[in-house]
């Protein structure tokens, strides 16, 4: 049990540094959301650019996505380094998953644009055209990585890992063989 303990920590640690390639690839490949500063008596205001833009959806979806490709990568990494499975190195999977997750949403959040929006539209100007900060409207998201994680490990379980004996074909064949029944 210890070592499966020592091994399902090791899998948890690594998933979750993971989630440092999730982030600079979010925040590489979402798509940025324009922004227009102005002023209305005496005070900036912000606006969207395209009021009816799609792509603070496009945010969300592109770390959902990532996030479901990397629980596909990591739950076959993890079934091919240890086939057999075990109740600690799933529970590691998923806990790895959902860190990770959170750790991709902060660096992605820490590269992208500043989070100040108006000291942002200022420095641009009035009028000018300028990105909002990488920012993830629907925090459920958090869970595509240990989901898919999960749902992937037990498919490729259930396909491919060891089988348990049947008993009652041992005693078939135990008959068989003419010894008495188990």
């Amino acid at each position: 049990m210890k070592t499966e303990v020592r091994e399902a920590a090791v899998v948890a640690v690594v998933v979750a540094l993971g989630g440092v390639l999730l982030g600079v690839l979010w925040w590489w490949l979402a798509p940025s959301v324009p922004l227009v500063g102005d002023v209305v008596d005496k005070s900036w205001v912000v606006y969207f650019k395209d009021s009816e833009g799609e792509q603070a959806v496009g945010v969300d979806g592109t770390f959902t996505l990532l996030a479901l490709a990397f629980g596909l990568v990591s739950a076959v990494a993890v079934f091919l380094w240890r086939r057999r499975g075990g109740v600690p190195l799933v529970v590691a999977l998923a806990l790895g998953g959902f860190l990770g997750s959170l750790l991709a949403w902060r660096v992605g959040v820490w590269l992208g644009p500043a989070e100040d929006v108006i000291a942002h539209a200022k420095e641009a100007g009035k009028g000018v055209t300028f990105s909002a900060p990488l920012k993830l409207g629907a925090k459920g998201a958090w869970l595509a990585w240990p989901l898919g994680a999960l749902v992937v490990h037990l498919g490729l379980t259930a396909l491919f890992g060891p089988r348990d004996a049947d008993p009652y074909q041992r005693q078939l064949e135990a008959q068989q063989l003419g010894a008495p029944p188990v």
